[in-house]
């Protein structure tokens, strides 16, 4: 398993706003009439010229342009260009059909999105609830290209505190009750009603069966450097090993436990007089921003999957 963040590669078009600027706005107001289009395959001549030649003959303006292959290693190229086009969704279909005719011949996978139409995020909790409430914040602060339909969690701690900021709450029981009936509640609400999911903390490992049927991306927060520490109780080990770094991961759910893509980690120092409490208390601070960066790149269309790798565009 390896993380690999893109090297930068920008290029930004004459006389238009910076991208930073547009993604910290509270609303979509500032996306309205800009598309992301996430371009990835084999790497050969011609790719950046035959993008943005086609993105300018249906009238689009470049904001941002961000590209990296790893050649000769691997000879795979991945691309994600913001670009700004007036009345995009009067023409967005057009513009699809103009990448299907130019890229696919050449064997590329793509999307292109609306930016203006933020991503349905549904959250998952426990008991813990740091990683849900800062999710919350951030929502209701703007940090984040997001809904929030629904959180959901087996326990009812957190009821209250989703609810004070108006979002809807649903108890999913896991004691006493079978994990499949358990799984099959979760899906009915999830079922078409979400973009992605994110697991804030939430205990419980999800059947490969339940993520097949879901079919959307699943973004879990670990509370340790993986692959350190996989499973639970990462920070009794860690302190059993006498670690001076402990971290977090947030990486996307697959059929392996905690081996998912990586999308983002960071850490932190401690010392031989931390408790597993202290390092938990610690640990809190870090996963928050760890998760929070991984749910707006996945918001912004900002990390490719490859393999059990990712191409992360942060900047």
């Amino acid at each position: 398993m390896q993380y690999l963040r893109a090297p930068r590669a920008r290029s930004c078009a004459r006389n238009c706003a910076p991208e930073r600027g547009l993604r910290t706005l509270p609303n979509t107001e500032s996306f309205i009439d800009h598309a992301c289009l996430i371009v990835h395959g084999a790497d050969q001549r011609g790719l950046v010229s035959a993008v943005t030649t086609l993105i300018a003959q249906h009238g689009g303006n470049i904001v941002t342009l961000d590209q990296y292959s790893d050649n000769p290693q691997g000879g795979a190229f991945f691309q994600r260009v913001l670009f700004h086009r007036p009345n995009l969704a009067g023409d967005i279909t057009a513009i699809r059909a103009g990448l299907a005719e130019v890229l696919d011949p050449l064997g590329m996978t793509w999307t292109l999105t609306d930016q203006s139409i933020p991503k349905r995020m549904a959250i998952l909790a426990s008991t813990s609830a740091h990683c849900l409430l800062d999710l919350l914040w951030r929502h209701r602060r703007g940090e984040l290209p997001t809904t929030v339909p629904m959180v959901i969690s087996n326990h009812t701690d957190v009821a209250e505190d989703v609810r004070s900021f108006g979002i809807p709450f649903f108890h999913v029981p896991s004691q006493g009750t079978d994990k499949s009936e358990a799984e099959a509640r979760i899906l009915e609400l999830l079922k078409d009603n979400v973009d992605f999911v994110v697991l804030a903390r939430y205990m419980q490992i999800l059947s490969d069966n339940f993520l097949s049927e879901l079919a959307v991306p699943v973004i879990n927060i670990h509370h340790s450097f993986l692959p350190a520490f996989i499973g639970a109780a990462p920070y009794r080990k860690a302190r059993e090993r006498g670690v001076k770094l402990i971290g977090a991961t947030s990486h996307y759910v697959t059929k392996q436990l905690d081996e998912g893509p990586i999308i983002e980690q960071d850490v932190t120092r401690v010392d031989h007089s931390m408790d597993a409490a202290d390092l938990q208390a610690r640990g809190a601070y870090v996963e928050r921003e760890v998760l929070s960066r991984a749910v707006r790149w996945h918001a912004q269309d900002r990390v490719v999957r490859h393999g059990n790798q990712t191409i992360v565009f942060s900047s």
